[in-house]
């Protein structure tokens, strides 16, 4: 199984971002993780469509825009024009998920779906042929830094039994709480793809970091 490791932007020093990102690059990072908070579906602000101009100028990673907004079709034409490869909407959110989803992909992204954690996994049942990630919650989204809700293993699993059911192709990615402590547990779950900020621009070493995680999905324990 292929494991991408996605630091958040929302730890950047916004202030050294283009040696931040250059550093990304260099450690191997797979994409970067874009939150993008309204502060009405969730109690933050965060960036916005300069930003991600900003970002695909200074790096050719691949964008993983999480749209943590009311009404997100709003920003789709201008994100995807700014740079982004994939949109992920949340499911409370998006009444016509399926007809979002079907705009994110006429606009060359790809197109997610997520849910706060308290959201059940039905809420994707019907359209999980149709995704091309699911993105797992596991924390409450508003902010980074928070600890891992232990039982988001367990919808990390139903996940991918349920992606697997239906012959998806579809990346499985976790987003809250990602550390050393937890990715393992992650990936045997069924996930793919991490989202990890604080854990990666907290360490005493952030370029190391992204290889530690990877690692601790791809190698075996001791």
């Amino acid at each position: 199984m292929t494991v991408r490791i996605a630091p958040s932007l929302l730890s950047v020093d916004f202030a050294r971002m283009a040696d931040e990102l250059a550093m990304l690059e260099a450690a191997g990072a797979d994409w970067l993780h874009v939150d993008v908070m309204d502060g009405v579906f969730v109690p933050n602000l965060s960036f916005g469509v300069k930003v991600i101009e900003t970002v695909r100028k200074l790096t050719s990673l691949p964008l993983d825009v999480h749209l943590m907004t009311v009404e997100p079709e709003k920003y789709f034409d201008s994100f995807a024009k700014a740079g982004a490869h994939g949109l992920t909407v949340h499911v409370e959110t998006a009444p016509h998920l399926h007809r979002q989803l079907m705009r994110i992909k006429e606009l060359g992204c790809t197109a997610g779906a997520t849910m706060n954690p308290s959201t059940s996994l039905d809420t994707v049942r019907e359209v999980a042929g149709d995704l091309d990630l699911l993105l797992i919650m596991s924390v409450n989204p508003g902010f980074g830094g928070q600890t891992f809700i232990p039982h988001s293993l367990d919808k990390i699993r139903r996940a991918r039994r349920l992606l697997d059911s239906v012959g998806s192709r579809a990346i499985l990615e976790v987003d809250g709480g990602v550390t050393r402590h937890t990715i393992r547990d992650c990936h045997e779950a069924g996930a793919d793809t991490f989202v990890a900020g604080h854990a990666v621009f907290s360490a005493v070493d952030p370029r190391a970091e992204v290889g530690i995680l990877r690692n601790l999905c791809v190698l075996e324990p001791a």
